[in-house]
């Protein structure tokens, strides 16, 4: 096909629509008529020096996103099509990237730096392209230094494609030290040195080996910590880049160089440049999140052989700490209460703060409290609000019998300040600060004496109500800290102190909803929010006022379906609107169905609702879908068997929520409402069963769905079975093999990490539930025989969990349970099988002997059941 690249690429950039509309087609067209042709051409488009930097760089840019993509199931495809090329041709592509390294072109060179790396990550796993370290490394050694600086980016972004696994450590020590060579303050050029320290950020995860090594582990740290005193900012930021790197991965391997780092990091919070001391407080906050992890972990139960001690370096450094941090709490901006996405010194500091706090617990107060006594009253509004975020960062970690006294002299202050100060700065940071107060200081769980009282309770209402009428920024915090209030009642029974004010506090967040600012600061979304708590935590007394919430939200929900003709962003705000309605309508349905004083009477707006709702659907936005298919569940639950009136004009959206791979939240929530339905509609279900199944069964089949998505799809088999009994047999061919398959996949999972792990035990538990609901729902039923030829698959899994040893509490007590179900369904016919069972025998001792009372609770009625069906 004969296209003249250049002109097509540079086409494609045009800012007239339809030109670009049509150079657009001609390169997919190209691509698909002859992908080998198309890949060389843009490789040969990257490496001519005579082409513009225009095409050159669009050129590496479709190169690169034809190597890989965001989806899991898209990036396999792409990986696949690269491998099935003739290699003659992949070589040529190669050779011409690699030539590419040596432009005199800034961007064609960085383009080519990460099409590289991309290849890579797809032929060095597969033991293809051996000689491209040794061909980069040999450039290192090349005078020109821009041919250094690339090959530098372009190892960097190497180490980010491959697993550290896919290369041998003889090319990772030659990486590591060519990189850290790079970084050498001998380096004169500073781009070299900049790419050098980038790419040791990247690297790092490939130094395991050489960071156990003294020597090779002193001489990286020391370049590092060189590299932080660089004239070059960008230089210095890579580098405390790379320190705070370092602290998470290495954490272990810090204890003789803290004094130094602690000196750096000092210097450069108080004399550097915003970007660096940025990363120098990042480095302590990462220290901090390392520890709190540690000592979750370890419950302070340490032991000479604990995995990984904990060194305790926020403790030493803290004298020395506290007040560095404190000093960056005065350094705010003028504005910055009123972007939400602001980041400076100040709050890096606040937050660095809160999480030492949380670290060292007690310890912190003595050393924070003299800071906010003395800046809390000054006359420049920078020190009070510095005084009140200090105050606030400080509340959680340390114990509540040594806040509380502090909190009761601060809270009077502060509820007149809220009020009265001057500065919306300062009235920002001090809702921010009751809120928090609210939050760690307030509720059932607490055993100090409560500091809110019937006394003060007033009061505050009254401060926080007139509040949400400030300024935005402000509103939204009061919103937030009425949030946290409601919060702490949620267990209070028939007596809630807010009830008294219920009313009033229900007519105050309708009033911020209208606010013609509420758009600003998310203080809308705030509103909602807390409104829903207010109800959700609301008592039974209560009940009545929010009955009369019900026609209002309607009317709200409503006129926004009427709206006529709308902009992008007036659709954009409305679905917002809509999202938050359908919420706060999901939390009263929620609450009203569950108490029966209202339950009744609030059905009647149920016919109402539902059409709402169903005409929500059609208006096309991912969110508000999610919260009217949660709204939803909520009405089939509190409806029960009534809810099948609506199935027949329901039924198309469910459908479609299940076949909405895109947006798979939608997805997960439309499975989570079938169970919804099952537990409503029980047998009622029936007739929509062939349909739902059918869908089910495509998401599981499907590479395209998210993984999140499929254990509450098998969980979702078994609520399928529990409500329609022996009437699921005619799914048994379909979903057993499905379930087994995934049993055998899951049972033998090498999590490689705590997140597939936990994906795993999803996985496990949603397999489970599907068995538990299938063997319950047969139970009692002449059909019972049909599932003896699944019960030695489901023994065999629950054999492998056991000895596998990585179960968390959750499956543990889903197995023990579904063991109970297959004696209890299958009685003494299974009684053989059970017998031989591992499972049986060793796994039930140990859940009997369970500190958790719900994995001991199934394990005594799985005893039971057993013992049924083996003695028969």
């Amino acid at each position: 096909m004969s296209l003249d690249i250049t002109q097509v690429l540079l086409s494609a950039q045009s800012p007239d629509g339809a030109t670009r509309k049509l150079a657009e087609e001609s390169l997919k067209q190209f691509q698909e008529q002859n992908l080998p042709g198309f890949l060389f051409s843009l490789s040969n488009e990257l490496a001519n020096e005579e082409k513009p930097e225009e095409s050159r760089r669009l050129a590496g840019l479709i190169l690169k996103n034809a190597l890989d993509a965001k989806e899991q199931h898209r990036k396999n495809e792409l990986f696949q099509r690269w491998l099935a090329l003739d290699v003659g041709v992949k070589a040529q592509i190669k050779g011409l990237l690699l030539q590419t390294l040596s432009s005199p072109v800034a961007s064609a060179r960085s383009t080519s730096s990460q099409v590289i790396a991309k290849v890579a990550g797809i032929e060095i796993p597969q033991k293809q392209w051996p000689e491209l370290i040794a061909s980069l490394l040999s450039n290192i050694h090349q005078v020109q230094p821009n041919v250094k600086q690339a090959t530098l980016e372009t190892l960097g972004y190497l180490c980010e494609e491959v697993s550290p696994e896919a290369v041998d450590q003889d090319q990772v020590n030659k990486i590591l030290t060519a990189v850290v060579q790079g970084m050498n303050a001998s380096e004169g050029n500073s781009d070299v040195r900049l790419a050098a320290t980038r790419a040791l950020y990247n690297a790092l995860g490939f130094a395991q080996v050489n960071f156990s090594n003294d020597m090779e582990r002193d001489y990286i740290m020391r370049v590092v910590c060189e590299a932080t005193q660089s004239t070059d900012v960008k230089i210095r930021q890579a580098a405390f880049e790379c320190l705070v790197a370092i602290s998470s991965t290495y954490y272990d391997k810090l204890a003789t160089y803290m004094q130094d780092i602690f000196n750096i990091t000092a210097k450069a919070v108080r004399g550097d440049e915003e970007s660096v001391a940025l990363q120098a407080i990042e480095f302590w906050s990462s220290i901090c999140d390392e520890e709190i992890d540690i000592l979750d972990e370890y419950s302070s139960e340490f032991t000479a052989d604990s995995d990984v001690p904990c060194y305790y370096f926020i403790k030493q450094a803290l004298p020395a700490l506290v007040p560095m941090l404190l000093e960056t709490l005065l350094k705010q901006e003028e504005d910055q209460d009123l972007d939400e996405g602001a980041w400076n010194l100040a709050m890096a500091g606040g937050t660095c703060l809160g999480l030492v706090a949380r670290t060292v617990g007690d310890d912190i107060v003595p050393l924070v409290m003299p800071f906010v006594e003395e800046n809390i009253t000054k006359p420049d509004w920078r020190h009070r609000e510095a005084a009140t975020y200090a105050f606030g960062s400080i509340l959680e970690g340390p114990s509540a019998d040594k806040l509380a006294p502090l909190v009761n002299v601060a809270l009077n202050f502060m509820l007149s300040a809220l009020v009265n100060d001057p500065s919306n700065h300062v009235k920002d940071t001090t809702a921010w600060t009751l809120g928090r107060i609210f939050e760690f200081l307030h509720g059932s769980a607490l055993e100090t004496a409560p500091i809110i009282t019937s006394e003060n309770c007033q009061q505050i209402l009254t401060v926080l109500l007139q509040s949400m009428k400030d300024v935005p920024n402000v509103a939204e915090k009061a919103c937030g800290a009425l949030y946290f209030l409601a919060q702490g009642y949620v267990d209070a029974g028939s007596a809630s102190p807010l009830t008294p004010f219920f009313q009033d506090i229900i007519q105050s967040l309708l009033f911020v909803t209208h606010r013609e600012d509420a758009g600003e600061s998310r203080l809308r979304t705030a509103a909602y929010e807390t409104l829903n708590e207010v109800v959700r935590c609301s008592i039974e007394e209560t009940g009545p006022i929010v009955m009369q919430l019900v026609p209002v939200i309607m009317m709200e929900l409503h006129q926004t379906l009427e709206a006529g003709k709308l902009s992008t962003d007036e659709r954009e705000k409305r679905s917002e609107l809509q999202g938050l309605l359908c919420g706060c309508l999901q939390v009263i349905i929620q609450k009203l169905g569950a108490m029966e004083s209202t339950k009744y009477s609030f059905l009647q707006y149920a016919d109402q609702m539902m059409e709402l709702f169903l005409r929500v659907f059609a208006c096309r936005n991912a969110t508000v879908h999610e919260e009217a298919m949660l709204a939803i569940g909520a009405l089939a639950y509190a409806a029960g068997p009534n809810f099948s009136k609506y199935m027949p004009q329901f039924y198309q959206y469910l459908e479609m929520g299940l076949q909405n791979f895109e947006e798979y939240q939608v997805c997960a929530i439309t499975v989570g409402v079938v169970g919804d339905l099952c537990r409503a509609l029980e047998d009622k279900i029936l007739p929509y069963c062939d349909g739902i199944m059918t869908q089910l069964l495509k998401d599981l089949s499907s590479n395209q769905l998210h993984r999140s998505v499929k254990p509450p799809i098998f969980s979702c088999f078994g609520d399928i079975a529990l409500a329609i009994g022996e009437n699921f047999e005619k799914y048994l061919i379909y979903a057993m093999p499905m379930l087994q398959s995934a049993a055998d996949l899951s049972a033998h999972a090498a999590a490689a990490d705590d997140e597939m792990l936990d994906y795993t035990n999803q996985l496990r538990n949603g397999i489970l539930e599907a068995y538990s609901g299938i063997l319950q729902g047969f139970k009692s039923s002449p059909k019972t025989q049909l599932l003896m030829q699944y019960a030695p698959n489901i023994l065999n899994f629950l054999d492998a969990l056991y000895n596998g040893k990585d179960m968390d509490d959750t499956v543990m007590k889903t197995a023990i349970g579904v063991l109970g179900d297959l004696a209890d369904t299958l009685g003494v016919h299974a009684g053989p099988l059970i017998n031989q069972s591992i499972s049986s025998k060793r796994f039930l001792e140990e859940c009997l002997a369970s500190d958790d009372p719900l994995v001991k609770e199934s394990a005594d009625w799985a005893r039971v059941a057993i013992s049924r069906a083996v003695s028969g």
